[in-house]
């Protein structure tokens, strides 16, 4: 049986075959000895989004250190609240950062714990995935939103709908309306300072 953690965009854990382009935490150990989920689904404010290899290091998947969690690409794990790792994606990192800094027109790019001061109240409602209304016009590449209850993540003029092995036929982008997005506001003020996310294969 896969281990129930890969992340889908409303921040839940689910046990899927598919494992996807990135890995991540959120801040430490989650999971039981018997490798099954606590009742804790984080141990801090820093969640975090990896690459899968980084230095020849090699884990046991929940093992006596953190709780690996895999996402199906970038703006998933975007999407769930997690944001890039300082360690092993750190010029991603650096880019967020600055991304950041433009987006709410900072003079310096934040530090990773002012960055998971916000993100920690713009995702999460008690246990539960907050939810942001905006317009869909202006929503920027990489934002995830809802409809009819379905993740669909922003990509040019078209929607793409979302799974956990990848994105399905492209939608035409309705104009005018408002939609309820999954995607932290601050990560959208990031994705519209021109942070350029990495897409699954299937995204096109």
């Amino acid at each position: 049986m896969p281990l129930q953690n890969r992340v889908d965009p409303f921040a839940e854990l689910c046990a899927v075959p598919a494992r996807g382009l990135f890995l991540g935490n959120r801040g430490g150990r989650i999971h039981r000895d018997d490798r099954t989920l606590s009742r804790r689904h984080w141990t801090s404010r820093a969640w975090i989004c990896c690459r899968l290899a980084f230095k020849g290091r090699h884990r046991a998947v929940w093992g006596n250190s953190y709780t690996e969690l895999f996402f199906l690409d970038e703006p998933t794990a975007l999407a769930a609240g997690h944001r890039p790792c300082f360690e092993c994606r750190r010029a991603d990192a650096v880019a967020f950062a600055a991304a950041w800094a433009r987006g709410q027109r900072l003079n310096v790019p934040p530090q990773a714990p002012d960055m998971d001061v916000v993100l920690q109240a713009q995702r999460l409602a008690g246990r539960e995935k907050r939810r942001h209304r905006a317009a869909l016009d202006t929503l920027p590449d990489g934002a995830m939103i809802v409809l009819d209850n379905k993740p669909l993540a922003v990509r040019g003029d078209t929607l793409l709908p979302w799974s956990f092995v990848g994105y399905g036929a492209p939608r035409p982008r309705p104009r005018g309306i408002e939609i309820d997005v999954l995607t932290p506001p601050a990560i959208v003020a990031v994705l519209s300072a021109s942070y350029r996310p990495q897409w699954h294969p299937s995204a096109g």
